[in-house]
């Protein structure tokens, strides 16, 4: 190894050391600080270096060693009145010390990611406390349920293609539902943090995160039971709903980006023009109106077993379903799947035609053209259920607004030019794929 490349990994264990250090000085803590953690990361440099010349056993003495200095220090912090002894220091030394080999024999940026995200987390121990003792037993049971659901389940599934067409791959059916149950997660967790104190456009994008189906059934319901109330804005109400309705199209396009992300620039733009038409609609809404709409409703756990099953029956039955009508009646019979599965689940006839649109199975203008009809059918749905369990004065305000939507959208269906769908941002996507 060049002598320039040699100071510069012991600069790196130095600098690696010397953070992480820093972070225990400034908490007092008595097994080591500010002078030993660079000590400690340098001497694991030093091992892996003797290591390529005398063999692996020296890195394993200086490992011993290491650990023989934790074991004294501790104890003689026993022998004190007040001993703090604790494992989280101790830890981070040995951790170090595996750093400080690690820059030798492998990356160097992976070295410094985990050297950093040490100091991250040693600094943020009240932080993280806090969090944890915020969560309940049914939060615990959420983390745990998708625990079972990505890192269970999702392993064992057998990545091959079975049933009629070859579409049924129970390993790729279980990721879609991975990533679905993952953003409903994230939301609901944001909603556990902020749900009490939520206004109305954190609660449209949490409800949103959630499931717009859900959080406009909540909104609709409690209309109805506020029916007499002087006190409801209905305006708001309205604008919480229609939030979480934009925010859904949103989680489309993630959705699209995340399962088939070469085609995003040629699918986003339609998609995105009606987003940014509800956008400024939300900013009227706000421009009129700027009171609260009150407390969120209770959310529903995303990540129940239950959930996930239904999710991956349905999606399991929409790309059944996609594949049999493109046989039987071509891209015609894509429509027709896409208005009675954005009546259930507008996440499934996404993720099914972004894979068919990734494979090539079917153009990329018929592909966000199907979606954006699942899409403009949930609106519809959305805006029945308003009608049937909300009160007539926020059905009045929601299909003012859900109207404007569909109109743009179909209007975006018909209209759009090809050529534009290709063209316009698919330039910027595709030479940004190219310089990758």
């Amino acid at each position: 190894m060049p002598h320039l490349e040699l100071f510069q990994t012991l600069a790196i264990a130095l600098a690696l050391g010397l953070l992480v250090g820093l972070q225990r000085q400034h908490q007092n803590a008595r097994i080591a600080g500010i002078r030993t953690f660079p000590i400690i990361t340098v001497l694991g440099t030093v091992c892996a270096w003797l290591a390529q010349d005398f063999g692996g056993w020296i890195l394993g003495a200086g490992a011993l060693g290491t650990a023989a200095i934790v074991v004294v220090a501790n104890l003689m912090q026993r022998e004190k009145e007040n001993p703090d002894i604790g494992q989280t220091t101790e830890a981070a030394l040995l951790l170090m010390f595996a750093v400080g080999a690690y820059l030798v024999t492998g990356k160097t940026a992976v070295a410094v990611a985990i050297g950093g995200s040490v100091a991250v987390l040693l600094h943020l121990k009240a932080t993280l406390h806090e969090a944890i003792s915020k969560l309940g037993e049914k939060d615990l049971h959420a983390i745990m349920q998708f625990v079972v659901i990505s890192l269970v389940i999702l392993p064992v599934l057998p990545d091959k293609a079975y049933g009629p067409y070859q579409v049924l791959n129970p390993y790729n059916i279980w990721l879609m539902v991975v990533l679905i149950v993952g953003i409903g997660l994230a939301g609901y967790f944001a909603y556990k943090v902020f749900g009490s104190k939520a206004g109305t456009l954190l609660g449209g994008v949490l409800g949103g995160l959630i499931s717009s189906t859900a959080t406009t059934v909540s909104y609709a319901k409690r209309s109805k039971t506020d029916n007499h109330s002087q006190n409801t804005n209905y305006n708001l109400v309205a604008l919480v709903i229609f939030i979480a309705t934009a925010v859904s199209l949103l989680r489309i396009i993630v959705e699209i980006s995340v399962v088939a992300p070469a085609t995003l620039g040629k699918v986003a733009p339609p998609l995105v023009s009606l987003l940014v038409l509800m956008a400024i609609l939300i900013g009227f809404g706000f421009f009129i109106k700027k009171e609260n709409a009150g407390q969120m409703p209770e959310q529903e756990n995303p990540a129940q077993l239950k959930t996930a099953l239904v999710f991956g029956a349905i999606y399991a039955i929409v790309i059944l379903a996609t594949a049999a009508a493109k046989d039987h009646f071509g891209n015609s019979g894509l429509y027709i799947v896409a208005i009675i599965s954005g009546l259930t689940d507008v996440d499934a006839i996404t993720l099914s035609t972004s894979r068919l649109m990734n494979n090539k199975t079917i153009d990329l203008n018929t592909g966000w053209k199907v979606i954006m009809v699942a899409a403009l059918s949930n609106i519809a749905f959305k805006g029945a259920l308003v009608a049937i369990l909300g009160n007539r004065t926020l059905f009045g305000r929601v299909a003012l607004l859900f109207g404007i939507s569909l109109v743009a959208g179909a209007l975006i269906v018909w209209l759009w030019p090809e050529s534009f769908a290709l063209d316009w941002f698919g330039k910027v996507a595709g030479n940004t794929l190219t310089s990758q």
